[in-house]
């Protein structure tokens, strides 16, 4: 029987300079008029919208200047909106899936628009082995060195047992550039990212 091709879904897209994984913690100022009128959309209609890494391009909307998207990123539900000032909003969201853009067009605001097929989640059941442990623990422990500082960059719960789970979380305190995440973020093997994170980890002396 022939494959079942994936149903396309309609996202409003929200580039930045920044990389979300699945279930991670992405916290946003928002103050241009599209994505004002994004994230309302998004609040009253309680649906998900995508943010995707910039290629090439600023967040802020500049006459002229060209600007590139990648073609995966991961759907975000807002957790908090939060309005402290006139126009302006502090939103707190959490990545859900992956998306693959198989077009997208530009409306008259700026605000992007893409039809996009939905990437499947990481198996959850593929867990760290052997090999990554000390990268596991040497997550935990992070963890506990971020909250006396005061900061708490992950969702609970937290799945310590998840090889894709704990890759993620490295990826984003990680120091290493947009792109590499970007690339990191789209391989569908957890077990090989975690792999790749681990290898980095052993290189800068995090892990043994």
């Amino acid at each position: 029987m022939p494959e079942t091709e994936a149903p396309l879904i309609s996202l409003p897209l929200f580039p930045l300079q920044a990389v979300l994984f699945p279930g991670g913690l992405l916290s946003l100022k928002v103050f241009e008029a599209r994505y004002l009128d994004l994230v309302s959309a998004s609040l009253r209609e309680s649906k998900p919208f995508g943010v995707v890494a910039l290629r090439q391009g600023s967040e802020v909307r500049k006459a002229g200047e060209p600007v590139v998207l990648e073609d995966i990123g991961t759907t975000a539900e807002l957790l908090d909106v939060d309005s402290t000032q006139p126009g302006i909003l502090q939103v707190r969201c959490r990545g859900l899936h992956r998306f693959k853009v198989q077009s997208r067009e530009q409306q008259s605001d700026g605000l992007w628009l893409a039809h996009a097929t939905v990437i499947d989640d990481d198996d959850v059941n593929i867990a760290p082995v052997g090999a990554y442990l000390e990268s596991v623990r040497g997550l935990a422990n992070a963890i506990a060195t971020l909250k006396q500082q005061g900061t708490e960059p992950f969702l609970k719960p937290f799945k310590f047992e998840s090889a894709g789970w704990v890759a993620n979380r490295w990826c984003e305190i990680l120091p290493i550039s947009v792109a590499a995440k970007q690339k990191l973020m789209e391989l569908p093997d957890p077990q090989v990212r975690l792999q790749l994170v681990n290898e980095f980890l052993r290189t800068k002396g995090v892990v043994k």
